[in-house]
């Protein structure tokens, strides 16, 4: 038997049945994102999210949400994501949080580019079902296919501001290369 509560962070009141139903449904979550981004199937999309979404600057709710992806998506013709590595932690009942990697391909003119990221995603279950609330991405690196990532990690979009990169904004990250030789990043990579 295996158990779902992960990191100690919450001590269920759920059912194990009931766990294990909202863990699958939550996990469903990021690959219907990916083949609703995909097939460009923006009712689908915002589907996922709570109705009441922040769409930042687009305003609040789907139609917001909607107009916001309508706008992204036709900024680049073909795109596949793949996905894997989802872990999810539960809050309480009704909330949980999670992250999940991805490596996304582009079309964008003549080129192919490939941008790896991790989302970083809060779930809320609403009547009976589990919705995104919010989805971060956090780019690793972004380049045409043909090329490797380095030394310039971030290459596409090129009129898009990212956030900062992986994996320099994990705290753990940080605290491992700053605990030994601080030499040692720089013979291992030409931009630590």
């Amino acid at each position: 038997m295996f158990s779902l509560a992960l990191h100690g962070h919450y001590t269920a009141r759920m059912s194990s049945s009931d766990r294990l139903e909202s863990h699958l449904e939550i996990a469903q979550l990021p690959s219907r994102y990916a083949m609703a981004l995909d097939a460009r199937d923006l009712d689908a999309l915002v589907a996922l999210f709570v109705d009441d979404v922040d769409a930042g600057e687009h305003g609040k709710g789907r139609a917001a949400l909607k107009s916001w992806y309508d706008e992204v998506l036709r900024r680049f013709y073909r795109s596949i994501h793949l996905i894997c590595g989802h872990v999810i932690d539960f809050v309480d009942d009704d909330h949980a949080t999670g992250s999940i990697y991805c490596r996304a391909e582009h079309e964008d003119g003549d080129g192919w580019f490939v941008i790896t990221m991790r989302y970083d995603d809060v779930y809320e279950r609403r009547d009976g079902n589990w919705y995104f609330v919010k989805r971060r991405e956090h780019p690793w690196y972004s380049v045409d296919v043909t090329e490797r990532p380095g030394p310039e990690f971030i290459r596409w979009p090129t009129d898009v501001p990212l956030r900062a990169p992986m994996p320099h904004r994990m705290p753990t990250w940080r605290a491992f290369w700053e605990s030994g030789d601080p030499a040692l990043p720089g013979r291992l990579s030409r931009r630590p």
